[in-house]
């Protein structure tokens, strides 16, 4: 690898993907896919590479927050759900040739001991610019600097 490693929030609804769900896959690992924004998909595509680490996050559920790190263990390639007319994730102008949507594999590495709400997020210094934080913002995929992600996992500890 020659790019440095970067760091990633992953959102995902617990009801269709949760940390349970990765901790109970084979090997604590499994497919990350369903990504239907092209922003989202562009990082996803162009810019998330194995080895990279992964503050996975609960979304629309109550309390949202992060609940654990992941590593991509398999760089991005063509997602099959949307390739599947009974998958909610279908797209009927994707094909195999010209795949629009793509995955990764990641396996968990680390369950944190509790969920990092938004609020005791904000109340770190470091990571007020931090793009999670920011009112609007939905992307599920979202860069991380290394520095915020430090500090998320030393909040974790405490």
């Amino acid at each position: 690898r020659l790019a440095p490693m970067n760091h990633w929030v992953f959102k995902t609804v617990p009801d269709d993907f949760s940390i349970d769900v990765l901790a109970r896959a084979p090997g604590k690992k499994t497919r990350w896919y369903g990504v239907r924004n092209y922003q989202a998909r562009n990082l996803l595509r162009d810019e998330v590479h194995k080895g990279d680490l992964v503050l996975l996050y609960h979304s629309s559920t109550v309390p949202s927050g992060i609940v654990g790190i992941c590593e991509v263990v398999r760089a991005a390639y063509a997602d099959d759900s949307a390739f599947d007319p009974a998958s909610p994730y279908f797209d009927p102008k994707a094909t195999a040739a010209d795949p629009r949507w793509f995955m990764v594999e990641i396996r968990l590495k680390e369950r944190f001991a509790r969920l990092l709400t938004l609020e005791e997020l904000r109340m770190v210094k470091v990571l007020h610019d931090m793009e999670l934080l920011r009112r609007g913002s939905r992307l599920s995929i979202q860069p991380v600097t290394l520095r915020q992600f430090n500090a998320i996992v030393a909040l974790a500890k405490k």
